[in-house]
């Protein structure tokens, strides 16, 4: 029989059945063993680990015993039986050895700046560096192979929904709303620049325009944004979808499922085997969600609600809140069950930690067997406490955290203020993903430093009402078909039942102090469009990092980009942004201002 050059399996293949057969496999020496007279050594490829056995009396242990790892090695030799002592349970060729004849190096590895083998931490700017050797370590390895699977999944599921895939530009026109633009210089029209799209949405709405009914790809989006943990800088892609008519429900119907089915297929990754919450995913009005959990993006992992308890301390002996809400401002409950126990310095840091986040303080209450204790109950009086504990139905050993001031401002503390306490007393169950959808975003909000109506959100939303809402009620009352899906805390993406009629576009612009004529300057394309016979239209785009960095349970983006940039947008391995040369910059009609 001839062997294949390189391999004839690859290293994740062998099993106890290839026993007694000759064999060739190729990949990376993952380590060595040395064993007095024997020596063992894990090959790896993409695959997975063979372990080759050689000793002494063989060439190929030369060969392997001046060899560093993470050097590239070809091995032929014969597949033998580990003894049942030996069996390795844990790896697919666990059952299995090969012991080698000969061994071929094809690539000799120089001393390594990281290590492959291990786990350990290692400082981001050597990781991000050297990030092909960062990649073959097995975490990372197995987080891209995810990604890529969870784009296939998606793109089955979505092409199942009875949507199809177009590309829409990379070099196009700078947008007046949202982030900050990449621009990118015309050699061909000096002076004039493309810029990179934030999103295409423009061109996905066109689409619709122009009679595809459901669109969708998985979508580059560019923004000169800085990094966050959630949040790439420079570039990121989202499953852009758009569709035409369709109500909410509609949008909410097509897309769930996707979501759903992906998360439940991918839910073990890792062996971690974890429940996805139920469809349809609950729906949540914007103002209840701030009320109710302090943020629009709210983890429902965690049992914790806020609630207002102003009325409560209305001419309250605790003269701070009452004057307070004299004032119009709010207060707002977080519970903290069963903290009998905690001692007084548990409640005091929460109090340091939201003055370091730049509060006034974190009044607290707290509470052992019925008794309550603390400054706030003191002075609030015995019966207005019991009267207020039992609103929010504690239980005796239930304490409370207080967050007052301005509705926005204690809206805010009480949120972040939840996830510490949930995380703190360890109530956020991890084996969960928990879906919401965020409804009823407000159209319109007031602008303090404008001192002017402006838009809360999208302002090419389609506002509930539609003219007759926006000719006859307070704007800040007005709701928009706006909506974000939500999963675990993070915000997978926003969305909205597009405005695809001008005259309703005009008004809605009007009210946020724009005229007609800059409308018609601004987004000439698509009020064009829509003067020339639109359908009801709308969608949404979920962030496809977000939703593999949640199922590979990371905390940070970067670990399920293949070659992310640092939080300065640089790419370290390529030594990207870099200056560009004379000539370059000759040919662009472009000269560098220091």
């Amino acid at each position: 029989m001839t062997l294949h050059s390189y391999r004839s399996h690859t290293c994740a293949q062998l099993r106890d059945t290839d026993v007694g057969s000759t064999v060739r496999i190729s990949g990376w020496v993952h380590r060595k063993r040395d064993h007095g007279n024997l020596l063992f050594v894990d090959l790896r490829d993409h695959y997975g680990i063979t372990q080759i056995v050689t000793d002494t009396d063989s060439p190929a242990h030369a060969v392997f015993d001046r060899l560093r790892a993470e050097s590239v090695v070809t091995v032929t030799g014969e597949v033998v039986a580990r003894s049942s002592e030996t069996v390795n349970a844990g790896l697919d060729t666990g059952a299995i050895e090969v012991r080698a004849k000969e061994v071929v190096v094809q690539s000799a590895a120089a001393e390594l700046p990281m290590p492959v083998f291990g786990e350990a931490e290692y400082p981001e700017e050597i990781r991000l560096k050297y990030r092909y050797l960062d990649l073959r370590r097995e975490r990372l390895h197995a987080n891209i192979v995810l990604r890529s699977n969870v784009i296939a999944s998606i793109r089955r599921r979505m092409i199942d929904q009875g949507f199809t895939e177009f590309q829409t530009p990379i070099l196009t026109a700078s947008s007046p709303e949202g982030a900050r633009d990449y621009l990118v210089p015309s050699r061909v029209h000096p002076g004039k620049f493309y810029a990179l799209p934030q999103a295409p949405q423009m061109f996905k709405q066109l689409l619709m325009v122009a009679g595809f009914d459901r669109y969708f790809q998985i979508a580059p989006c560019f923004r000169d944004e800085d990094a966050r943990a959630d949040r790439s800088p420079g570039e990121f892609y989202q499953l852009d979808f758009e569709m035409s008519y369709v109500t909410q429900d509609d949008v909410f119907n097509a897309i769930e499922p996707v979501l759903h089915g992906v998360f439940e297929e991918f839910a073990n990754f890792g062996g971690k085997g974890r429940s996805v919450s139920a469809m349809p995913f609950q729906r949540i009005p914007y103002r209840e969600s701030m009320l109710k959990y302090g943020s629009d993006k709210p983890d429902l992992r965690n049992p914790l609600i806020i609630t207002d308890v102003s009325g409560h301390f209305h001419e309250s002996g605790f003269g701070r809140f009452a004057s307070i809400v004299a004032d119009g401002g709010v207060v707002r409950a977080i519970p903290a069950p069963n903290t009998a126990e905690k001692s007084r310095k548990f409640f005091d840091d929460m109090n340091n930690w939201a003055q370091a986040e730049g509060y006034a303080g974190l009044g607290y209450m707290t509470q052992k067997g019925g008794e309550a204790g603390g400054p706030i109950a003191k002075n609030h009086g015995e019966a207005a406490t019991a009267k207020l504990i039992a609103a929010l139905g504690l239980g005796p050993d239930d304490g409370i955290f207080f967050a007052a001031g301005p509705e926005a401002t204690a809206a805010k503390l009480a949120g972040a203020a939840r996830t510490r306490v949930g995380n703190e007393l360890g109530l956020i169950d991890k084996d969960r993903f928990e879906f919401c959808w965020i409804v009823d975003f407000p159209m319109f909000e007031y602008d303090e430093d404008a001192k002017k109506i402006d838009f809360s959100h999208n302002p090419f939303s389609m506002p509930q009402g539609e003219m007759e809402a926006l000719e006859t009620k307070d704007p800040l009352d007005i709701l928009a078909y706006q909506y974000d899906i939500v999963c675990n805390g993070i915000e997978l993406s926003s969305g909205a039942i597009r405005n695809h009629r001008p005259d309703i576009m005009y008004k809605a612009f009007e009210i946020a102090g724009y005229t007609q004529e800059q409308v018609d300057t601004n987004f000439a394309g698509m009020i064009n469009a829509f003067k020339l016979g639109a359908p009801p239209h709308g969608g949404s785009a979920p962030g496809i990092d977000r939703i593999v960095m949640l199922l590979a349970d990371e905390p940070n983006i970067r670990e399920v980009i293949v070659f992310p940039m640092n939080q300065k947008a640089e790419d370290l391995m390529m030594n990207a942004p870099a200056p560009a040369t004379p000539k370059q910059l000759r040919e662009l009609s472009i000269r560098v201002v220091e």
